[in-house]
């Protein structure tokens, strides 16, 4: 390995220190949404899938008190439904980052 060899991957790694940076820098400021049973759970996530709020309808509560598994089903889908769009998100920015680089696929990515 020559110097101009050692110099170009110096210059790779740092390229990819930036990227990480960010990427890191895009996960916390990456917010989603998502809403099950018609928008009676409600939940707002981060890019590094930290639920933010949870809402639930206070109609929700009268009707489902009745029936808590329902109401506990909505909220997981909502959290679920939360994280797939996070998912998406980082995907496509993933995609848009990585792209540049002209780097093949990555298993699980796309």
């Amino acid at each position: 390995m020559n110097f101009s060899d050692l110099a170009k991957m110096k210059d790779v790694l740092g390229q990819a220190k930036q990227m990480q940076e960010q990427m890191e820098r895009k996960l916390a400021e990456t917010v989603v949404e998502a809403s099950t049973g018609g928008g009676v759970v409600t939940v707002r996530m981060n890019g590094k899938k930290e639920v933010l709020r949870l809402r639930i309808e206070p109609s929700a509560i009268g009707s489902a008190g009745s029936d808590l598994e329902l109401l506990e089903d909505l909220i997981a889908a909502a959290v679920n439904e939360a994280g797939r769009r996070v998912d998406e998100t980082v995907k496509s920015s993933l995609s848009g980052m990585m792209g540049g680089l002209g780097l093949p696929d990555l298993p699980g990515l796309t």
